[in-house]
């Protein structure tokens, strides 16, 4: 039996050690927000975080989350109370379609937490792993910007 944390939430798994984490998530725990791109670890569409680092979730065997704490984009909020992330990608234009955009907010997110700014090639470098078809991204950057830019402000005051 696999135990891991799931959004702050003990889960147990007891089917197959090789399962991928991304099919757990979605099949087994009904958390449907992980989206798959390509399946192939290229795309990052599939991104969660795994003890705060993002991870695309269709590369990773469920046995290797034993002990750890996974957040998909379900922890950050929803249409009830959205996340700073959330709010600025609807404010920015960050999404379109979708499909890349849960994975896109996760790996805000661990940006965000790791201290990021709204220094704009950092956050091209950050989100670099993250592929999107339709929005030639700026509109993504902007969003992440508008987003950590409050917690940069914050930092300088201090």
């Amino acid at each position: 039996m696999i135990r891991f944390s799931v959004n702050g939430r003990p889960r147990t798994f007891s089917g197959k050690e090789f399962t991928r984490l991304i099919d757990v998530l979605r099949e087994e725990f009904g958390l449907t927000g992980t989206k798959e791109g390509c399946g192939e670890g290229e795309c990052g569409a599939c991104t969660v975080l795994v003890d705060g680092e993002p991870v695309n979730s269709c590369l990773v065997p469920v046995f290797q989350m034993d002990g750890r704490k996974v957040e998909t984009v379900e922890s950050l909020g929803g249409p009830e109370r959205l996340d700073p992330l959330q709010e600025a990608f609807a404010a920015c234009g960050g999404s379109q379609c979708g499909i890349c955009t849960p994975g896109m907010l996760m790996t805000a997110t661990a940006f965000k937490k790791k201290g990021g700014t709204a220094d704009r090639e950092s956050i091209r470098k950050c989100l670099a792993g993250n592929l999107c078809r339709c929005t030639g991204y700026q509109h993504i950057v902007d969003s992440v910007a508008a987003a950590v830019a409050p917690v940069s402000k914050k930092r300088k005051k201090r």
